[in-house]
């Protein structure tokens, strides 16, 4: 809205000229990057004072390492406030009559409901069980599926020359590209952002532990999106590092931006020891408007390496509950497998501080492939 605005009196207001500047997405991205870290420094020191007066406090589980049972009563459901400190600069700076936008911003709200309601079950209940695990799949599933058929099925938004196409890394995308049946591939894109947002989900279980990866992740797929929707001068990036273009993609680079200032202001709070919990309230939410723009963009495998981090907080869980019940024994000491590592002695700063390093060095991985094809 304020990007439409401020854009049209460029040319009303002769000494507003200078305004031109925000018809580039770069400008715009680093515009509701400042704007989102500027919201959250400003408002969590109040938000959190809220959630004290008002008791919402972290539940925390019992079978989890002991270090954890003194985090009980830190305030919770601090997500909300990320949520808001996204979607504000994203709603103030981009094109909101952009396709992708609107639907990057709609997964994000509906997922942040959901968990919304599973964080004040949780409360209400005084337990670590919120909404039951199927009913809340079902949900993401509700809104993951919509937001794909719309995609891919109905608006138009992507073009048919690679709809319901997908391509490995390190392969050119137009040579090596195979194709799905469209069911098969709505269905794939749907598991892909309602995996992606359980993964991170699982991961948010240490002081800053998903918060430094998730900003690590958007800030790569910054530039992933904004190569494959963006011509400069006439010149296609897209084509030139072997990725689809996509027109408009490039937009949702802005949500991108915001969701990397979000991230950080809401890191400043949440690093150890913590003034305030993310809750599933901003870990679903997140985890789907990743997964989102892995779909969008068309890097749903690029994905698995860049938040490879997840993936893997993901599989040790998968892998511990199907050893256990296969053998009765179990792998790892405790699953998500940051636990695992709790109970063999690292301090929790350090397993946060490891992880962040693994999940630089996947998104740098990730980059290179563009140029390895």
């Amino acid at each position: 809205m304020l990007y439409q605005l401020l854009f049209a009196l460029h040319d009303d207001v002769s000494w507003l000229r200078w305004l031109n500047v925000l018809r580039y997405t770069s400008t715009r991205i680093l515009a509701a990057t400042l704007t989102a870290l500027v919201l959250s420094l400003v408002l969590y020191p109040w938000f959190i004072r809220t959630l004290q007066k008002i008791q919402l406090g972290q539940v925390v589980r019992d079978d989890g390492p002991k270090s954890h049972f003194s985090k009980r009563g830190t305030p919770t459901m601090g997500g909300s406030l990320i949520l808001f400190t996204l979607i504000i600069p994203t709603v103030l700076w981009s094109d909101m009559s952009n396709g992708f936008v609107l639907l990057a911003t709609a997964v994000t709200a509906g997922c942040g409901v959901i968990g919304f309601i599973d964080d004040a079950l949780k409360i209400r209940r005084k337990s670590s069980g919120g909404l039951p695990g199927r009913m809340k799949l079902l949900l993401q599933f509700i809104v993951a599926g919509a937001a794909v058929w719309y995609l891919f099925d109905y608006s138009g938004l992507m073009p048919d020359a690679i709809r319901y196409r997908l391509a490995l890394p390190l392969t050119d995308f137009y040579e090596h590209m195979f194709v799905l049946p469209p069911w098969l591939y709505l269905v794939f894109a749907t598991f892909v952002i309602v995996g992606f947002s359980n993964a991170v989900n699982l991961t948010d279980g240490l002081d800053g532990l998903a918060i430094g990866p998730v900003a690590i992740t958007a800030g790569t797929f910054l530039i992933l999106t904004y190569a494959a929707g963006t011509l400069i001068a006439g010149f296609d990036i897209a084509r030139y590092l072997n990725i689809p273009h996509i027109p408009g993609v490039g937009e949702l680079a802005v949500y991108c931006g915001a969701m990397v200032g979000a991230g950080i202001g809401f890191l400043w709070y949440n690093t150890f020891p913590a003034s305030v919990f993310m809750g599933d309230v901003g870990s679903l939410p997140l985890g789907a408007g990743i997964g989102f723009l892995a779909v969008a963009s068309k890097n749903e495998f690029t994905l698995v390496i860049v938040g490879g981090l997840f993936v893997l907080e993901a599989v040790s869980v998968v892998v511990q509950v199907v050893s256990f019940k296969l053998t009765g024994k179990r792998v790892f000491k405790m699953a998500p497998i940051h636990h695992h590592f709790e109970l063999k002695g690292w301090s929790e700063p350090k397993v946060v501080v490891r992880f962040w390093i693994i999940s630089i060095m996947l998104a740098l991985i990730g980059l290179a492939t563009l140029k390895l094809r």
